[in-house]
């Protein structure tokens, strides 16, 4: 049998001292700084501008919780580290939670968010991505004058009886397999696909969209669509010729490829044998596979270490030295990988528990919204600061984690935070950026 909130629980002593505690502490919450997730969304406007194209069947008579509290509800608790609809049972009764989403009131319950999620129709994908697009283009004060727009697709593990699941030979599980599209550190597309298909499916159209959209703001911007081996494909670089988009990827090897490089590998392979350090060159050669329209420039690299040959390819449209091109343009996309880690590890994108497809798309986009808003907290809030770089988690942990005793009456709500939090300075100094005096 539980015991009471009021009932104590024995520690070991400390200093001589028992050590005991109850939870009958009241208004305290160990979220304390989720007030400036409410502060970052209020000055972009990102989750008001979702939750005008959210569609509502409910009977309106009967509505307790509107879109718009629901939708912060779900995403500021993704945000704060609560992947589980079952921890908004709990969570919904917190002073913080409910202040960060303008509510005076209980929060909604882990059932009514489940409805909400699963009542979501996948029209809603384009029409959320588009304002995903224009969050990135009002980013910019002045046009860019390049934008290096990343893809990669990733796998999402499922566990239960998920519409649309299939086992991925590669991954080596049920999954699904969800295209992400990153401009360096932005996130522009997060789409949802089942794993039976090809790990570039849709990517074209994706990419002749983000074009259009980006040369009717910007027409002189240049672009370069970067991605891996998994995005080599013919009719993708036909189109960027077409279109004077730039393009780099990774290039499968083959028979034809390795024997073209062989001389180069060779020679590298008997400086190594004499010298014992790592060695590797790079060449540039013309390629045209069976199934291209014509003949294409292939960047291949040369190596040799104690673990042995290590022969790469990428095919590129873009002029520059070969070293250059492979190190400091390809090599670059990596930082994208990290990325999508922080989207799935931080913020619980693969918490793909929703029995509809539709649903868990719907999933995929709030953790979208949360990273949005946190990475605009960083490139607005964070420059020159001990966390400009800082992961997803580290940012949670430093501004968000906050104890707070929380005072409340008619006129007032007060946040007693910690006397001890060590990030006092920087919490001020990013609220006086969010915040006009």
């Amino acid at each position: 049998m539980a015991k009471s909130k009021s009932e104590f629980l024995s520690f070991r002593r400390s200093s001589g001292r028992e050590v005991a505690a109850n939870f009958s502490g009241g208004n305290i919450s160990s979220d304390g700084g989720i007030l400036l997730l409410r502060e970052i969304d209020n000055k972009l406007g990102l989750t008001k501008q979702v939750a005008n194209i959210l569609p509502d069947n409910r009977r309106q008579s009967s509505v307790v919780h509107d879109m718009l509290t629901m939708l912060r509800q779900r995403v500021f608790g993704l945000a704060a580290g609560y992947e589980d609809l079952n921890d908004h049972d709990t969570l919904r009764n917190d002073i913080a939670i409910q202040t960060s989403v303008n509510s005076d009131k209980s929060l909604a319950s882990s059932p009514t968010l489940c409805r909400f999620e699963n009542s979501m129709p996948k029209e809603l994908l384009f029409d959320m991505h588009k304002i995903f697009i224009q969050q990135f283009i009002d980013s910019y004060k002045l046009p860019p004058k390049e934008l290096i727009l990343d893809f990669d697709a990733t796998d999402t593990i499922l566990h239960g009886n998920q519409e649309r699941k299939f086992y991925h030979g590669y991954y080596h599980n049920y999954c699904f397999l969800p295209l992400h599209v990153f401009c360096d550190k932005q996130l522009l597309v997060s789409y949802q696909r089942p794993s039976d298909q090809d790990g570039a499916k849709h990517s074209w159209a994706i990419l002749a969209l983000l074009v259009k959209a980006f040369r009717k703001e910007w027409p002189d911007v240049r672009i370069i669509f970067r991605g891996d081996g998994g995005f080599c494909r013919h009719r993708m670089f036909d189109w960027c010729e077409r279109n004077n988009v730039f393009y780099i990827t990774g290039m499968p090897r083959n028979k034809i490829l390795e024997g073209l490089l062989a001389p180069t590998m060779q020679s590298v392979q008997d400086v190594f044998e004499s010298t014992n350090e790592k060695q590797r060159e790079f060449i540039s050669f013309q390629y045209q596979s069976k199934s291209w329209s014509r003949a294409r420039k292939i960047v291949a690299k040369a190596e040799y270490s104690d673990k042995g040959s290590n022969p790469r390819f990428i095919v590129s449209n873009m002029s520059g030295d070969d070293d250059y091109l492979y190190d400091n343009i390809y090599c670059a996309r990596g930082n994208m990988e990290n990325d999508i880690k922080q989207i799935q590890l931080e913020l619980f994108s693969d918490r793909m528990s929703c029995h509809k497809w539709d649903g868990n798309q719907f999933r995929l986009l709030l953790s979208s919204l949360a990273y949005i808003l946190i990475d605009r907290m960083r490139a607005l809030c964070l420059k020159n600061t001990q966390l400009e770089k800082a992961q997803l988690g580290t940012i949670r942990l430093k501004l968000f984690k906050i104890g707070a005793v929380i005072t409340k009456n008619t006129r007032k709500i007060k946040f007693l935070l910690s006397s001890h939090y060590p990030y006092q300075e920087l919490f001020t100094r990013i609220l006086k950026k969010l915040v006009p005096i």
